[in-house]
């Protein structure tokens, strides 16, 4: 009988605590999501459910430099201005003597297929043959350069932008690159005679021939080169050098600019 009551006992209390348990699970349950197990077809009415709403897209904003006021007129005369900017005062620079053999930036070197010629010149005592090539290259190319400030003016003042506003919003020298890629070919085409020329103006082609024809003896190889599509490339990319560096230096220096139009076009992008 003592067994019974105890076993008894023991299974109420096993019940009790089950329901215990289950009351805060309950409990729980109505508190986080508002259901009552009890009666789950009913939510409790002062918890209210998040129903997920479409959220309307706040229009990206292209640019954060304001050029309502500027016409397009106004964008592609300050950008052609800045252009013809760089190219005078980079075709002056370069015009100088030393202009291309003392910058660093555009100086003319040996053209890379000979410079085995360097080495091998100046492995027999004749550095002083192989820095005078390389000297006249460069003295050709000051003096052609002379020759091409109409050339990029022409092309700078024909060129038509449509693109004008993201040329201005673009890199520090977009306008450059965009000219460039217009009148690489019409300027090489109507360039190399001036350099032509000029080779043969300071000498540079005669050096040359001396130069190579050494070489070629004492190797017994047979070099040679077009010096003068060589020049013309270099040259043209010399002055396009200068015309960047204008560029960069007009669109972030704000005292470079020197006009009302540059001031006016390139001070709205001050802030981009």
């Amino acid at each position: 009988m003592r067994k019974s009551i105890l076993l008894a006992a023991g299974l109420l209390f096993s019940v009790s605590s089950q329901a215990q348990i289950f009351d805060i699970i309950k409990s729980t349950v109505k508190t986080k999501t508002g259901v009552d197990l009890d009666n789950p077809s009913k939510p409790k009415s002062s918890t209210s459910t998040t129903t997920p709403t479409a959220t309307t897209a706040t229009p990206t904003k292209t640019s954060a430099i304001n050029l309502g006021n500027l016409t397009s007129t106004q964008i592609s005369s300050g950008l052609k201005e800045a252009l013809s900017i760089g190219v005078t005062d980079g075709v002056k620079k370069l015009a100088l003597t030393d202009g291309f053999l003392k910058n660093e930036a555009v100086k003319i070197l040996m053209p890379e297929k000979l410079r085995k010629i360097d080495t091998t010149l100046r492995s027999l005592g004749m550095g002083s043959l192989a820095d005078e090539g390389v000297k006249l290259l460069n003295r050709a190319a000051e003096d052609a350069v002379t020759e091409a400030a109409p050339i990029f003016t022409k092309a700078i003042t024909s060129m038509t932008i449509t693109d004008a506003k993201n040329i201005l919003l673009s890199s520090d020298n977009a306008a450059t690159n965009y000219l460039q890629t217009k009148t690489q070919s019409q300027l090489f085409t109507t360039f190399q005679p001036k350099v032509k020329a000029s080779l043969g103006k300071v000498g540079a082609d005669t050096v040359w021939k001396n130069l190579i024809s050494k070489y070629n003896t004492f190797t017994g190889q047979s070099v040679t080169t077009d010096l003068n599509e060589y020049v013309t490339t270099e040259t043209i990319n010399g002055v396009f050098k200068m015309v960047a560096d204008k560029e960069s230096g007009i669109r972030n220096t704000p005292a470079m600019r020197t006009t009302s139009i540059l001031q006016k076009v390139f001070g709205a992008q001050d802030g981009k």
